[in-house]
């Protein structure tokens, strides 16, 4: 009988001295990615897919296939968005993240059937911030000053246009768009 006394006191002082920052939820906001919509050039209020979109962070995959899609964020997937992770830099410090976007990816998988994909380079330049959440989660980063350009590996361009949205001044959530891409 004793030792059920011990062991329902020892239990109770054991939920007793947790509390309740002792533990992130799964619902607290961290380190946001970038979220971009495609639209369409001409109608620049209209959502555009890309066709057979492949996106991967520069050097963190050669030339994806489908038995090689390590660091690739989409595989040829028509998309009309995408959540870009920034690399996180030393706070204060300006940080660039390039992001290879390859519309028309060679190989159809569907078809086995070679194309003519198009490759363009987006670039992300941003300053880095960590701001504390709670003793549990600990800091998250968010991404201020951010500047952005599009490069392309060939003569044929498929986006026309980059634009960080007007309201965008510091990307803290994942919730809101942040840049347009127009093709």
């Amino acid at each position: 009988m004793k030792k059920l006394k011990f062991i329902i006191l020892f239990l109770l002082v054991v939920l007793i001295s947790c509390e309740r920052d002792d533990i992130c939820a799964e619902t607290t906001p961290t380190t946001p990615r970038l979220l971009v919509e495609f639209y369409d050039v001409n109608e620049q209020e209209d959502l555009k897919p890309v066709t057979r979109l492949t996106a991967y962070g520069e050097g963190l995959a050669d030339n994806p296939t489908n038995d090689n899609t390590e660091g690739t964020l989409i595989y040829n997937t028509n998309s009309t968005s995408l959540e870009l992770p920034l690399i996180i830099g030393n706070e204060g410090e300006i940080t660039t993240s390039r992001f290879i976007l390859e519309k028309d990816t060679n190989l159809r998988l569907d078809e086995n059937v070679n194309t003519n994909s198009n490759i363009d380079i987006v670039e992300i330049a941003y300053e880095t911030e960590f701001v504390y959440v709670s003793r549990a989660c600990g800091y998250k980063s968010i991404f201020k000053n951010i500047q952005l350009s599009f490069d392309t590996s060939d003569d044929g361009a498929w986006i026309s246009g980059i634009e960080l949205i007007d309201t965008v001044e510091i990307v803290e959530n994942e919730n809101t768009v942040h840049v347009r891409i127009l093709h």
